[in-house]
């Protein structure tokens, strides 16, 4: 029996029926081709169509050939662009899914390749980091852009596309630009109130629907809260979306925030589940036609009760459908437990603005071979994998699924290496998932689990002879020796490992993701004075602090550090360390501070070598992966342990 009795029933879009109430809206995945439709696009779409998605809002497609979002878009500027998009159109509908591309001009938010003119926006206000102003767009200008879109949107029909939808969210792009205080200080017929700053984005619907007539999807994305001062508020998004009704869109795509304030419209890991739900509850209320929900619904259970509850009539489910693209069908199946955990992490987008291809965490291949069809070894090998953390664990199932024999031996009582610690910090308790995931894969692959066994050399010359031998043993912390002279010295590991407890003044070395995490887990929860609240210092020798990272995540870390007190001392050098002392310069001069109890030395890892030392000595075969070989994050150690196990 179908538990999701709500999230898997038909809904009425206009002329149009859906099958399900999970659309996937767009993420982008830098897969086209100078704007064309590619073979890998068709395919990465048809396998969340076959998977059982409703509907499919693509990624960014731009109207106008002159500003490119970015270096793999997606186009439908003029009819060159036509067949690729009937490939995927006919490709998504053969598994009974709709599809519609999410039309976009980019405006001040394009990309500024070489040879492309100044920028165009609502007024001459750019995002903050912008290196130039752009320009006012004309109204003269406005007007070709109007007809541009409802041109793009009548190529999508021809393609046999069932709609469109227009992107007028984030104050991102154009139409979000121009619906936004923020960006929009006009004085003509487009600015000034409400009606102005909505104006052009009501002309582009009339247009489109003059072109597409009324059995053609349109669909607009709002932020039902900028979430910022001086932003668009909630009540003006209610009023917006009363008159989007009126103009005769089918549905509204519901989102909130803008895309410069980080964690504002793509939430941070460990925040809460349906980041804009509140904000589309309130606009449901206060129209008839369909409204669709967005941001962090991961988990079938949680979307089923927003739909269940009244809060909305359609979850848009992007990144745990690009994680796991059976991720409805399994849900529909009550094979929950398969489904592959999204964590929020956001290294989906990451290299995005820089050209790289989509990417996902914990699912290590989008390709079209994958973890999930990977092909049989021709050769059958005896294997062992030495280590149970994310790369073990997933070279060993790939090699067991290729028909390999594989035993993986843990010499700790459980699985998960240092994903265990990982998952400790706050905001972190979801890598908690990752392990149970990948447990419960092993077991269902039969994979033979031996916990407790550390391998030695005589293992090796023995009861291991002849097996090629995959190494995932980890890292370790980087120890100063020299600081270890004082009275309680400890690693983050051992604090969050729980094998050491922090006093009421804590000094933390290290300014990466570790450091930061660490302090963030030590420091009281309210920065209020209380007598028994910890006082926590943080040194970093660098300019600034986890310069490695990007993203609603780090952002969200550093704003609470600030807020709870956390002394951050960038440009910070230890220089020396006493029992009751620590000396450290930071920009050229000297301070001590003497009044610690508790240094926390979090300086990074580096490989555990020892292993490979008994491997040379055994004689045997074997293969490096993860920290054991090169120090990095949990998507390298899985996608590592995926290739090395696809070609043995």
């Amino acid at each position: 029996m179908n538990s999701y009795e709500h999230l898997f029933s038909p809904i009425q879009i206009g002329t149009t029926t859906v099958k399900n109430r999970v659309f996937m809206p767009p993420i982008s995945t830098n897969l086209a081709d100078k704007g064309y439709v590619t073979d890998e696009l068709v395919e990465h779409y048809a396998a969340r169509a076959k998977g059982g998605v409703g509907l499919i809002i693509t990624e960014v497609t731009t109207v106008e050939p002159t500003y490119i979002y970015l270096p793999g878009d997606m186009s439908i500027c003029d009819d060159s662009y036509i067949p690729g998009w009937k490939k995927l159109t006919d490709a998504v509908h053969k598994y009974g899914a709709k599809i519609l591309p999410q039309l976009f001009h980019p405006a001040y938010m394009a990309f500024p390749i070489p040879g492309t003119p100044q920028l165009i926006a609502p007024s001459n206000v750019g995002p903050y980091y912008a290196k130039e102003a752009p320009r006012a767009v004309t109204i003269e200008e406005l007007k070709v852009i109007i007809r541009q879109f409802g041109e793009a949107a009548f190529r999508v029909k021809q393609a046999g596309g069932d709609g469109v939808e227009i992107h007028a969210a984030h104050a991102h792009g154009l139409l979000g630009g121009f619906l936004s205080p923020l960006y929009n200080k006009r004085t003509d017929a487009y600015g000034g109130d409400i009606h102005g700053r909505l104006r052009l984005t009501l002309e582009v619907i009339e247009e489109v629907r003059k072109m597409c007539g009324k059995d053609f999807i349109i669909d607009v994305r709002i932020s039902g809260d900028e979430y910022t001062d001086g932003g668009q508020n909630l009540n003006d998004a209610v009023y917006v979306a009363k008159q989007l009704e009126k103009a005769g869109v089918d549905f509204i795509h519901v989102s909130g925030g803008t895309t410069i304030m980080r964690g504002s419209s793509i939430p941070a890991p460990g925040t809460p589940l349906g980041s804009h739900s509140k904000v589309g509850e309130e606009i449901k209320k206060q129209v008839s036609i369909p409204v669709a929900t967005v941001g962090r619904i991961t988990e079938p259970w949680f979307a089923e009760e927003l739909i269940a509850n009244g809060k909305a009539d359609i979850c848009m489910i992007g990144r745990a459908n690009l994680c796991d693209p059976e991720f409805v069908q399994k849900a529909c199946e009550g094979r929950e437990d398969e489904i592959r955990p999204c964590i929020g992490c956001l290294r989906c987008l990451n290299g995005i603005m820089f050209g790289k291809r989509v990417a996902c965490t914990v699912n290590p291949s989008l390709e079209l071979e994958n973890e999930d069809n990977i092909p049989a070894a021709q050769e059958k090998k005896q294997v062992l994998v030495i280590g149970g953390g994310p790369a073990g664990m997933e070279a060993a199932f790939v090699a067991k699924k290729r028909g390999h024999e594989v035993v993986l031996c843990e010499k700790s009582d459980s699985l998960g290496g240092l994903v265990k610690l990982a998952a400790v910090p706050i905001a972190k308790q979801e890598l908690t998932k990752v392990i149970q995931y990948m447990e419960r894969k092993l077991t269902r692959e039969g994979v033979e689990i031996l916990l407790n066994c550390e391998v030695t050399e005589e293992m090796l010359k023995n009861e291991f002879a002849g097996y090629e031998v995959i190494a995932g043993t980890g890292a370790d912390p980087i120890v100063v020796n020299a600081f270890t002279a004082f009275k309680h010295c400890v690693t983050a590991d051992d604090i969050l490992a729980g094998k050491a407890f922090a006093g009421r003044k804590v000094v933390v070395i290290g300014g990466g993701s570790v450091g930061c995490e660490t302090a963030d887990y030590l420091a009281p929860l309210v920065n209020d004075l209380f007598p028994r609240n910890r006082e926590i210092i943080l040194l970093e020798m660098a300019d600034g602090i986890m310069l490695q990272e990007s993203g609603p995540g780090r952002s969200l870390l550093t704003q609470r550090m600030m807020k709870k007190g956390i002394q951050i001392h960038c440009k910070a050098k230890v220089e020396k360390v006493e029992a009751e002392k620590i000396y450290y310069t930071e920009n050229g001069e000297e301070h001590c501070i003497s009044d610690a109890d508790t240094l926390v030395l979090a300086m990074g890892y580096r490989p555990d070598s020892k292993l490979e030392e008994t491997l040379k000595k055994a004689n045997v075969s074997y293969h490096l992966i993860g920290d054991a070989k090169k120090v990095g994050n949990i998507k390298d150690a899985i996608t590592e342990g995926y290739q090395i196990a696809r070609e043995i």
